[in-house]
């Protein structure tokens, strides 16, 4: 029987947990919060995102209202991708995550260990070095 003093859980918190909570959304959020993105440099960010996997979760956020695609004709066509104002207002959440996250998640062996407080742009620029690097 369950506890009558325990409250119901708000419709909308669920959702929100559910949609941001789906498996690759956060990492795709964390780095659009960078900044306006092509699709190569969202996949070069998140390590071991399948392109089909990576499509559909843009798709999903598209439809949620939180990513907006920008396709700029010139040639070739240039395909963005960037928060929306709904998309952008999750960044504290999203930061509070990370810090808990820094503090409770133990790294596994070859994770990479940057810290969510960390300033994007320079996560960007350091990212893009690397792959250079690596290609290299």
């Amino acid at each position: 029987m369950a506890d009558s003093s325990v409250s119901q859980v708000c419709s909308r918190f669920h959702r929100a947990i559910e949609l941001i909570g789906s498996r690759w959304t956060g990492a795709i959020l964390q780095t659009l919060l960078q900044g306006k993105t092509r699709y190569a440099a969202i996949r070069g960010a998140i390590p071991d995102i399948t392109d089909r996997m990576l499509s559909e979760r843009l798709r999903s956020l598209e439809g949620e209202k939180l990513v907006v695609r920008v396709v700029t004709p010139e040639s070739p066509v240039r395909v963005e991708y960037e928060l929306t104002p709904k998309g952008r207002e999750l960044q504290n959440a999203l930061r509070e995550i990370g810090s808990w996250a820094e503090r409770w998640i133990p790294l596994e062996s070859g994770e990479i260990n940057e810290t969510a407080t960390e300033s994007k742009a320079g996560n960007h620029r350091r990212s893009r070095r690397a792959r250079k690097a690596r290609s290299a």
